[in-house]
């Protein structure tokens, strides 16, 4: 059996990376004694798959991890839906299991049907109007032109298909209006390479610096071409949760 959990990651855990939030679940998943799948060989190591990393100092409202659960440890009494609740009790401040669901293992793995992203991205040091024409020229454009470096040399890429959408809103904190805080929701496409929120905003003419940046939702295509979000491909239980 396979289940899939949605987490979220936000306030000062932002701060720790995705290698130690792996293990942070490890820890977890031990104390909560889910019987968990682990690999052979001579270090085993517990069946889990992350989704897509998100960067360090980041926040998520939609991270995902699937779990292989080991059938002969499953018992009858085995509840999915008190696991986000016992998972949590767990988890450091700041990680909170928000769902879970069983899926079919036969599904890709989340790095390969995961297409695209929707973040909010607060900027400072700009006004709307600024921030607004800079993105007006970005989606006007043919081609978003970035150097990256990949295998120790330096490649070209272009970013524009993959910049989907970009919107420019203006957000209210603590009730006052700020003129020189600008929010920008944006889906930004993550196949065949994902783009990085700070090379979009690194590309635009004025570049604008990031401050603060949350992942809203992951979006797969389903095979009828319809895009949802990883928990809508939910398995059916078709047999009791301790069933072989």
């Amino acid at each position: 059996m396979r289940i899939r959990i949605q987490f979220s990651k936000l306030g000062k855990v932002r701060f720790t990376s995705h290698r130690d939030v792996a293990r942070i679940w490890e820890r977890a998943l031990r104390r909560t004694r889910l019987p968990v799948a682990y690999s052979e060989g001579f270090n085993p190591r517990p069946k889990l798959s992350f989704g897509l990393a998100l960067s360090t100092g980041h926040e998520s409202g939609a991270e995902y991890l699937d779990i292989d659960l080991d059938p002969d440890r499953i018992g009858e009494d085995l509840d999915v839906e008190s696991l986000p609740a016992l998972l949590s009790a767990q988890l450091p401040v700041g990680l909170t299991a928000t769902a879970v669901v069983v899926i079919d293992r036969r599904m890709p793995s989340l790095q390969q049907a995961v297409t695209s992203c929707t973040w909010q991205i607060d900027v400072t040091d700009v006004d709307v109007e600024t921030a607004r024409g800079a993105v007006e020229r970005a989606l006007a454009s043919d081609t978003i032109v970035v150097t990256r470096e990949r295998k120790g040399k330096q490649v070209t890429d272009d970013l524009r298909p993959l910049v989907l959408s970009v919107e420019v809103e203006s957000p209210i904190e603590e009730g006052v209006q700020n003129d020189q805080s600008v929010r920008l929701i944006a889906e930004l496409g993550i196949q065949p390479r994902a783009v990085r929120v700070s090379e979009l905003l690194a590309a635009l003419d004025p570049p604008l610096t990031e401050s603060r940046v949350h992942r809203l939702h992951q979006w797969i295509i389903t095979d009828d071409d319809q895009r949802t979000d990883p928990l809508a491909v939910a398995a059916p239980l078709s047999a009791p949760m301790g069933a072989k």
